[in-house]
């Protein structure tokens, strides 16, 4: 059961308090090389019109073909969202007329998807997290596109995304703000990357969301919800939600009422605008495809899918956090985006001990490498350090060969010149010096000149990091710090 809604998710309105209700219709483009329902390629970018096969052109005579890596897909996505499986579905016709629609109808599915409910555990900002219900996922083909600046007084028509596979995964409406939504559409973004069942690239359209919008004065029934269509990155999805509860609000409270509309968003404004009124179903007409067949499988062929599904987010997350103690925030940063996770996976594989480094590791990855990365404006994949070195550099520290502060610059080294680690510490002498006697001189006469910090040491033991700090700062950093404290006790009597 989700909490109840915080105070600073409220918008406050001249008439009092009121609470946004929000649910989100996600289109996915399914990771498939060819159509649902024809061979024709789905790669992004070719010529206008050149991956049209004479199905998605509704070409009289032609027949739709189910393509089953699509319907695998479907399963392994639905699986990922712990939601019930549907071992028979039925494909229908959804009518309506546009231009990007050459057959006059887009087939989808209606009453009976392939997917049922399910649920996702979203992690927020703050530490919370919500439980957001999904409605159903089901099949259906994207539509073409239109191309209205190509000339002065025609729109051209593309239809190369005609006939390419999405899933429509329907949330419940238990959102309650615009950092929830934009959080739960990341989590659902990552989710799908790790299945390998869309590719999340919101540029290219392979992932866009219907924003449903409605408010309401706290524990009163729903309100009337606008439908925000198309929207195409976390960002505008949450200026979108913040702007439209705006405005019905103050409908609402200059004693007008919501009419139920599809609106759009645009970004440059950053406002939304009525599109049209919105369609009940029955203005569809949906009635099953006759040229398709139910879809129907068995619990086996469900099963086989889910055997085969990779570890997920929230199980990854659960294993770096039992296995080598992160903090739950660390361990979110890792598993986040699939990369992440992959490279610090090939750290632990590389390191001597990774029951003893794993966490240090993970410090590493998060702090120094992704820090130096988004400095760089680099993705993880261009990283000028791999996983082996960012090892090698951990495990010098976990054996005590280097300090924290030379691997600092050991990590700059590597990144700029390149090298292995271990050999670049052998050649410039950049080994931490554990032989007491040889910093025993140093630690003396720090002692001998600062009597009145020895004093404050001695009253307060918490002192003694001053005098470290001096030792390491004299010995380049190469003076191994718990040998430095374990002598300055020794000296100071403590």
């Amino acid at each position: 059961m989700n909490a109840p809604v915080k105070p600073s998710q409220l918008i406050k309105g001249a008439t009092g308090d009121w609470e946004m209700v929000i649910g989100l219709e996600i289109h996915a483009q399914v990771s498939s090389s060819a159509k649902l329902f024809s061979g024709a390629a789905t790669e992004f970018g070719g010529d206008p019109n050149s991956h049209v096969s004479l199905v998605d052109a509704a070409m009289p005579g032609m027949l739709p073909v189910i393509n089953e890596e699509c319907v695998k897909q479907a399963i392994r996505s639905g699986l990922g969202l712990n939601a019930q499986i549907n071992l028979r579905s039925v494909f229908d016709r959804k009518n309506y007329f546009y231009p990007d629609l050459p057959q006059g109808y887009q087939i989808s599915q209606y009453k009976s998807p392939i997917v049922g409910e399910g649920v996702v555990v979203v992690d927020l900002p703050d530490g919370d997290s919500v439980s957001v219900g999904i409605e159903r996922l089901h099949l259906e083909q994207d539509a073409g596109k239109l191309l209205h600046d190509q000339h002065p007084t025609m729109t051209f028509v593309d239809l190369n995304r005609s006939g390419v596979a999405l899933m429509e995964i329907v949330s419940k409406p238990d959102l309650r703000s615009s950092e929830q939504a934009k959080a739960y559409v990341s989590k659902l973004r990552t989710i799908l990357r790790y299945l390998g069942t869309c590719d999340g690239d919101m540029e290219k359209g392979s992932l866009r969301a219907d924003v449903n919008v409605s408010v309401r004065k706290p524990g009163e029934p729903y309100g009337t919800r606008c439908e925000i269509k198309n929207v195409n990155s976390i960002r505008f999805i949450g200026q979108a939600i913040e702007y439209e509860a705006r405005r019905q609000i103050g409908i609402l409270e200059d004693g007008g009422a919501i009419v139920q509309e599809t609106r759009l968003f645009d970004a440059g404004k950053g406002e939304t605008r009525s599109m049209r009124s919105k369609e009940e179903a029955h203005d569809y007409r949906y009635f099953p495809d006759p040229d398709l067949l139910p879809l129907e499988f068995s619990q086996a062929y469900v099963d086989e899918l889910k055997s085969g599904l990779p570890e997920l987010p929230d199980q990854k997350k659960a294993r770096f956090i039992g296995a080598f103690g992160l903090s739950s925030d660390d361990a979110g940063v890792l598993v986040s985006e699939r990369e992440s996770a992959d490279f610090y996976e090939a750290v632990l594989a590389k390191l001597s001990d990774a029951a003893r480094d794993g966490k240090l590791a993970a410090n590493w990855v998060i702090n120094e490498l992704f820090g130096r990365l988004n400095k760089d404006g680099q993705s993880i994949d261009a990283s000028p350090i791999s996983a082996a070195q960012l090892a090698a550099i951990v495990d010098l520290i976990g054996e005590g060969v280097i300090s924290g502060k030379i691997a600092k610059e050991l990590f700059e080294i590597v990144w700029t010149e390149g090298g292995d680690p271990r050999e670049l510490v052998e050649a410039r002498g950049m080994k931490q010096v554990t032989d007491l006697s040889a910093i025993e001189k140093v630690v003396d006469d720090i002692v001998a000149n600062n009597p009145d910090k020895v004093a404050q040491a001695i009253a307060k033991p918490a002192m003694l990091g001053w005098f470290v700090g001096q030792v390491m700062k004299s010995s380049g950093g190469k003076a191994n710090p718990q040998a430095v404290n374990d002598l300055l006790k020794r000296k100071l009597g403590l």
